[in-house]
């Protein structure tokens, strides 16, 4: 057949044969994985159904029947420096994020992700694939709609975007809420976390028309306070916490003895001393309200995590996407307090309403004219079996659930691993699963080396060499070689740990080993330079 004959075959195969179409298009798509990472904000280690909670999450509990659970998992202990490290492969000083989104005129301090790193979403679509994002962002001190968007998500890789540029807000009119570049508002019968899933569903359906490998960032409030939910979804634990945060602290640690989560020689840590008995608590009802609202957040996010995995098996593209779920830091004690003012906090609900903002007992959360948190009782249940919060570096703030799913890729199904890991091991891990390496230059600037090693290794039920782990946020620090763990809570001295004896951390060892303590703190002196770490101060 001539080369005319055979061109004019193909055209009348593509218009007289749909299925021919369809064989084309497939024979020049890119094979490489999709990516899906999807992050919670201030969930708890043990707030899934998989890692031993009683809230009702049947779909992360699926995605964990067919992949892997990790279950020494690390994020940066509190969200902007979480998302900042899990975005970069690089620790959160070394991206300009090193503590909030102020700006302290320091390398490590400037509130913006710099110049010297690179995201996820930039160096993925470089490399050929669609990159999509909803949610929260929480990476730019610029959140005003007239100020410069050079940090706003569309700028730093995403084709497209739909979320809130601020940490939180709340879930019936969020602030700061942006469509693509553009200011956007709630309307009608808004909730954010479903608009958050519904929007990344659309994202997928529309990827699914290209041969184009994708990457979908989702990144969600929930259940990050304020405590808001619909009214059926709440229902659905009315009595469930009857019995109070000390049985529930218990049930919570045998489930996840029986799972394998933790070691049954770890003991549960003691209630948290600023916290009394169940039995004398003066506000049952509240409190009982409280922890309702609070799981029936975990328990909208997980619906809408269903409506994204319908999707992706709707465009046919399940067996060949890596999905991962995870939290950006252990769970939040902060109480709300009425004296809270910002750009947050509402003053009036979109119907006018007055918005009463504090953790107020006389007032029942979960409505939108409502601004409570669930503060440090529940918190220590949510960190169960851990101690501390959100902000430490002990494990209560920073160990986080992580469940990893990719048919193709990943064959230890419903299974666990204890191998240690790190939010900046996802970009090296992204990069590895898309045949891409990471450049020393991106957008004309020199990138700083990148940090975290891929977790494709232990994926494949191989052993990853170990490497030594940092923290630092608002002078709480700690390190991790091995089975040592080197742990400070600002303003307090170095506590050495055994996580393979003790990861509940209640036997410090700091003075029976102090040769283990003087070279894990030389370490972090050393890191702290390296990477634009300064000295707290309050």
């Amino acid at each position: 057949m001539n080369g005319r004959c055979y061109c004019l075959a193909i055209i009348l195969v593509l218009v007289f044969c749909p299925a021919g179409l369809a064989l084309a298009q497939a024979s020049s798509a890119d094979r490489r994985p999709n990516i899906i990472l999807i992050v919670a904000d201030d969930l708890g280690f043990s707030d899934l159904g998989c890692y031993g909670s009683e809230i009702f999450t049947p779909n992360l509990d699926r995605l964990a029947d067919g992949g892997l659970r990790f279950t020494e998992f690390y994020n940066a202990g509190r969200g902007c420096p979480s998302r900042a490290a899990l975005m970069t492969g690089l620790y959160p000083h070394q991206t300009g994020i090193g503590h909030m989104l102020n700006d302290y005129r320091r390398p490590g301090y400037r509130g913006n992700l710099n110049k010297s790193c690179a995201t996820i979403a930039q160096l993925l679509r470089a490399g050929g694939y669609q990159t999509m994002m909803c949610g929260k962002w929480n990476l730019t001190r610029h959140v005003g709609p007239q100020g410069p968007k050079h940090t706003w998500p569309r700028s730093r890789g995403f084709d497209h975007f739909y979320g809130t540029l601020h940490g939180a807000g709340s879930y019936f009119d969020p602030s700061t809420l942006v469509r693509e570049n553009h200011v956007d508002r709630a309307s009608g019968d808004y909730y954010y976390t479903d608009a958050i899933s519904q929007q990344a569903a659309a994202h997928l359906e529309q990827a699914g028309r290209t041969g184009k490998p994708f990457f979908l960032y989702v990144s969600y409030t929930a259940p990050h306070w304020p405590l808001h939910a619909r009214p059926e979804t709440i229902a659905r634990y009315r009595t469930k916490y009857a019995a109070g945060w000390d049985s529930l602290r218990r049930q919570r640690h045998q489930r996840m003895i029986s799972m394998g989560i933790v070691e049954a020689r770890w003991p549960l840590t003691p209630r948290d001393p600023s916290i009394e008995a169940w039995e004398k608590n003066a506000y049952k009802a509240w409190q009982q309200r409280r922890m309702e609202v609070y799981a029936a957040q975990v328990d909208s996010m997980d619906r809408g995590i269903g409506t994204i995995l319908k999707e992706l098996r709707q465009i046919g593209a399940e067996n060949n996407t890596l999905v991962m779920f995870l939290s950006d830091n252990g769970a939040c004690a902060e109480e709300v307090s009425p004296k809270w003012q910002g750009l947050h906090v509402p003053t009036k609900t979109r119907a006018g309403r007055t918005v009463h903002s504090g953790n107020d007992p006389n007032i029942t959360p979960g409505a939108e004219d409502t601004y409570q948190s669930y503060g440090i009782a529940w918190a220590n249940a949510s960190n169960t079996p851990f101690r501390l919060y959100k902000h430490r570096m002990h494990e209560g703030g920073i160990a986080t659930p992580l469940i990893a799913r990719w048919p193709k890729g990943i064959a230890q199904r419903g299974k666990l691993t204890h191998q240690p890991g790190h939010v900046i091991d996802l970009m090296a891990t992204c990069l590895e699963v898309a045949n891409l390496k990471y450049p020393a230059i991106s957008g004309g600037f020199r990138l700083t080396p990148m940090e975290g090693k891929s977790l494709l290794p232990i994926f494949q039920g191989k052993t990853r060499r170990q490497e030594v782990l940092f923290w630092e946020h608002e002078g709480n620090r700690a390190v991790r070689d091995g089975r040592w763990k080197l742990v400070s809570r600002y303003p307090g001295n170095w506590e050495l740990y055994d996580m393979e004896a003790d990861r509940t951390e209640l036997n410090d060892l700091a003075e029976r080993f102090p040769v283990i303590v003087d070279d894990l703190s030389r370490a972090y002196e050393a890191w702290a330079k390296r990477c634009n770490v300064e000295q707290w101060r309050k």
